[in-house]
């Protein structure tokens, strides 16, 4: 039967190929098909059978550790103790507190009584001055010790006491004015380079219909950064202020801050006032 096939599928391969070239590979592979897959098998098999006998061998090479009992002298004996012998903690037996009996001491009756329609007045007693306040009148006990603290003496050593100066700290918010200042807050360019700033910042084109003296003072913070805050002007005409705290505000330079008696640089009030004559 297998030839039969065979033969039969060299027929089918022999009339595909007509008329072509047989060199092909194609027509080769096809009459050889089935030595291919019948090789193919033997390997997949040894394969797999060489996978699975690979654990038996590798076991089988192993080694099993070697006991050495000697000839000669008395037999190795192992005692193995048994669970009722393996030994045990002691049991550690815990006492439970036992209540202390607060010393029988004098007492005076300090509570205040409940107001009633009809109260009884009670006996006057002399109270010994060696009680102590309670909820009854207990002058039987025992006299109350009264608790006493000395000090200990302090240890005098002799020879030159050293004394670290404290530095004190200095506020920040705290704006320093007066005799507080040591060196006042000045401008950097100096106070005449300050008013010709002011003087040509100034503008007066509002105030021409203006005549006379008009003036103002305007004060400010000079901080510790050598900025200005909170610029004010106390003069008689708003629009007049108002033109002086604008044309400072815009003034560009910076401020020297003023310093403390310590040294410090400290915020600091600024006075500085601004007159115009209008003709």
């Amino acid at each position: 039967m297998k030839h039969l096939n065979q033969n039969q599928e060299f027929r089918f391969n022999e009339v595909l190929f007509e008329h072509r070239n047989k060199e092909y590979g194609a027509y080769v592979l096809r009459n050889e098909s089935d030595k291919i897959l019948t090789k193919a098998l033997f390997v997949g098999v040894s394969l797999l059978a060489a996978i699975s006998i690979t654990p038996f061998v590798i076991s089988a090479f192993r080694s099993e550790p070697s006991v050495h009992v000697p000839k000669d002298g008395p037999p190795l004996v192992i005692k193995l103790k048994k669970v009722d012998q393996i030994e045990k903690p002691p049991v550690v037996i815990v006492k439970p507190i036992q209540p202390v009996t607060p010393p029988h001491t004098k007492q005076v009756d300090t509570s205040v009584p409940t107001p009633v329609k009809h109260a009884i007045e009670p006996i006057k007693q002399t109270k010994p001055k060696d009680a102590t306040p309670g909820l009854i009148d207990d002058f039987k006990g025992d006299p109350v010790k009264h608790q006493t603290y000395l000090p200990p003496a302090p240890t005098i050593v002799s020879g030159p006491v050293t004394t670290v100066p404290t530095t004190p700290t200095v506020d920040k918010s705290k704006i320093v004015s007066g005799g507080d200042l040591a060196v006042e807050a000045a401008y950097e360019g100096g106070i005449n380079s300050f008013r010709n700033k002011v003087m040509n910042n100034f503008d007066g084109s509002g105030f021409d219909g203006e005549t006379g003296v008009m003036k103002t003072t305007v004060t400010f913070v000079v901080e510790i950064d050598g900025t200005i805050s909170g610029l004010k002007a106390n003069g008689g005409s708003a629009e007049f202020n108002n033109e002086a705290i604008r044309t400072i505000k815009n003034i560009k330079g910076r401020w020297k801050p003023g310093l403390n008696k310590q040294g410090e640089a400290v915020r600091s009030y600024f006075k500085f006032p601004i007159t115009m004559n209008f003709e």
